[in-house]
């Protein structure tokens, strides 16, 4: 009976004490703030907001079109339709069943000819992507992301034939290099 009798006790003079010293703490904060009110109320004295008004609003006019035998001005021209279609039909086109390779991910100048690797007959130029990772790749392969075919690797560059867009539905070779990164 006395161990539940002093446990009781000493919870009860816990509570009593956390009691006084949060009530001392907080008269402590109860006390002059005629320093923070003048503050903020020569704040609000020189700091008047004022908003401009509202520009005035023009009511929209609305126009049907009536015109009968004119061309209807939300379909293409039968000369725009013609050029579409020729531009189309002829050059260069990337290949839409080709399996897209791991390079083709990256912008091209992201990436970083780091080496080159030969073997007997064969040579691979050593590619590094911007997370870290080294890839090995030769002519016929692919890097960068416009459709960038290798077609030839020399001792300190890579030659590579990109398909860039030309704005009307065709499309245009252009060279790109990767020179090789001696890190200076």
């Amino acid at each position: 009976m006395k161990h539940t009798t002093i446990s009781t006790l000493l919870k009860h003079t816990k509570l009593a004490l956390f009691a006084t010293l949060t009530a001392a703490a907080l008269a402590g904060c109860d006390s002059d703030m005629n320093d923070l009110q003048q503050f903020v109320a020569e704040t609000k004295q020189k700091h008047q907001g004022r908003v401009d008004p509202l520009p005035p609003f023009f009511e929209y006019e609305t126009v049907t079109y009536t015109e009968t035998g004119l061309r209807d001005p939300f379909k293409p021209s039968q000369a725009a339709a013609t050029t579409v279609v020729a531009a189309s039909s002829g050059g260069p086109r990337p290949s839409d069943n080709r399996r897209r390779e791991a390079l083709e991910g990256f912008p091209l100048d992201s990436l970083k000819m780091v080496g080159i690797l030969k073997q007997r007959t064969s040579s691979w130029a050593l590619v590094q992507d911007k997370d870290g990772t080294i890839h090995r790749v030769q002519p016929g392969n692919y890097a960068g992301q416009n459709h960038g075919k290798i077609t030839r690797i020399s001792e300190n560059e890579i030659n590579l034939v990109e398909l860039i867009p030309d704005g009307i539905s065709g499309w245009i070779q252009r060279q790109a290099q990767l020179k090789l990164d001696t890190g200076e």
